[in-house]
């Protein structure tokens, strides 16, 4: 269930650092056999702020597609992103097609897989090389495959990618934190960034069972989010904003469970009924973590339908 509760950061966070220089649908179906990229990226005409994101922000310069791993990326799921690409490809140039038009090469989104850590047969496997003119970490495909591997463990603890070490995990991932922590408060992404942190925090924490390196990433953010809370008191934020953390914290916890399971459960079944869906939105906190227990065990919808009226 955890890995979930990462995934649905990763989503939100890249989505928070994007928006503000383009178009962000995260996440988009691209089939009927239901495929669901996590981000799919198309930056504004004006998106010179996008250097403010470093390394992320050179993958975000042209359109993009993130596909963002908690654990290492296996080979079966970096083919299936590569389908991703491939579809929205082929949409492209039907598109095209009925538009009596050119479809130009850079229209054609670039997959960026993320992944916390890339073994050497992997990316040999996948004929992935490191990039010329690229940071080390960055590893290229053929050119027509438009598709990087993106070993984060490998990024150089510089500025330019701390926004991707940020997605790492373990030493790497607290290093990043501590990075952010030194950024002056008022720094475009800065602001964004904590939040999102301090939802992730707030999923593991009301989780019974997360790893050691989750327990420690939850006591890691802990001080940051009570710095900020200090810093919001001095600015005259912190008034509001408790007072909607407290009204609103129990049903935020729902909220983001029901997200993630009904997220994991139109990813396994397609679209699933509105019917469901509102029973889903009816449990409790303690019953949607069983229930994100139970539904990696589902095989068919059915299944489902019988666990929510047991």
């Amino acid at each position: 269930m955890t890995r979930f509760i990462h995934d649905q950061f990763a989503k939100d966070y890249l989505e928070a650092l994007l928006k503000s220089y383009g178009e962000v649908q995260a996440p988009l179906r691209v089939s009927a056999e239901v495929r669901e990229i996590d981000v799919l990226f198309t930056p504004n005409n004006e998106h010179s702020g996008l250097s403010n994101l470093g390394l992320l922000g050179k993958f975000a310069n042209e359109p993009a597609i993130f596909e963002p791993f908690r654990n290492a990326a296996p080979k079966e799921e970096i083919c299936d992103c590569i389908l991703k690409l491939l579809e929205v490809r082929g949409n492209l140039q039907r598109e095209a097609k009925r538009n009596k038009t050119r479809l130009l090469e850079s229209k054609i989104p670039k997959l960026w897989v993320l992944t916390p850590t890339a073994s050497k047969r992997l990316l040999s496997g996948f004929g992935a090389t490191q990039g010329d003119g690229w940071l080390p970490g960055v590893y290229l495909m053929a050119e027509y495959l438009r598709t990087a591997i993106v070993a984060i463990h490998q990024l150089p603890s510089t500025t330019e990618t701390l926004w991707l070490r940020l997605l790492g995990r373990g030493t790497v991932q607290k290093v990043a934190i501590n990075e952010l922590e030194a950024l002056p408060s008022n720094h475009p992404h800065y602001q964004a960034t904590l939040e999102q942190l301090y939802n992730l925090q707030q999923n593991l924490a009301v989780n019974q069972n997360i790893d050691k390196d989750d327990r420690e990433l939850v006591m890691r953010l802990a001080p940051l989010y009570q710095q900020d809370r200090e810093l919001a008191k001095q600015e005259g934020r912190e008034e509001g904003r408790e007072e909607g953390r407290e009204e609103g914290r129990e049903e935020g916890r729902e909220e983001g469970e029901q997200r993630l399971i009904i997220r994991l459960l139109n990813r396994r079944f397609g679209e699933i009924d509105a019917s469901l869906i509102e029973q889903i939105r009816g449990l409790s906190v303690d019953q949607l973590e069983l229930l994100g227990d139970a539904l990696l065990d589902f095989t068919a919808i059915s299944e489902l339908e019988a666990w929510l009226n047991h």
